[in-house]
């Protein structure tokens, strides 16, 4: 009974509510979280509870306006940061293993191991793969289609490294935002994408 009064109580916080209410209910789900979970290596409670101004936003059970959705996207979009060496492309062997590897963050990891990505849950990234999700659109031939302009790497860094910039509430992560990937792994997956040696763009 106190694991169901608790998942309602989180619904409640994540989803919302009648502002009256939806505040009583967050000020208990908060309260309950802090006595039944406990953080764990890399799962900490701070990543459920401490949320930002957008992950606030899209928590809402209603859509957020179109107005207030396109300030939420270019906010998030002048957040994005750049490489700082202005090299947008790595090693794609290694941007394949990030995209294969789903491991990262979870109670069983050690604290800072390295994360991978695993597209390949959401995304069709080669022709090769007979298992993938479809929740995301297919990656395949992602730069065989789109080329390498400045504006394609910089759109497509911009995309890992923050979906939010483009869909308010998109359910991508936010890779480089939230410290999910280094700067070099999303140059790895970059060149995932873009290189046309990848087996994504054969």
């Amino acid at each position: 009974m106190k694991q169901m009064k608790t998942v309602m109580a989180i619904a409640v916080l994540l989803c919302g509510g009648a502002a009256a209410a939806a505040d009583k209910y967050a000020q208990e789900a908060a309260a309950l979280l802090k006595a039944d979970f406990k953080s764990k290596g890399p799962a900490t409670l701070e990543r459920v509870t401490a949320q930002d101004d957008a992950q606030k936003d899209c928590s809402s059970p209603t859509a957020l306006p179109p107005a207030k959705a396109k300030a939420l996207e270019a906010a998030q979009l002048k957040a994005v940061k750049y490489p700082s060496d202005g090299k947008y492309l790595g090693d794609w062997k290694a941007g394949e293993r990030i995209a294969q590897n789903g491991r990262g963050m979870q109670s069983s990891d050690k604290a800072g191991d390295v994360n991978g990505g695993n597209c390949y849950a959401c995304h069709q990234v080669s022709k090769e793969e007979i298992s993938f999700g479809n929740i995301g659109p297919s990656l395949y031939q992602y730069g065989r289609l789109r080329g390498d302009s400045e504006a394609i790497l910089k759109y497509t860094w911009a995309k890992l490294y923050n979906a939010q910039a483009f869909n308010a509430c998109s359910r991508m992560p936010r890779f480089g935002h939230n410290g999910v990937l280094t700067e070099q792994q999303l140059k790895d997956v970059m060149a995932l994408l873009l290189d046309p040696e990848s087996p994504v763009n054969k």
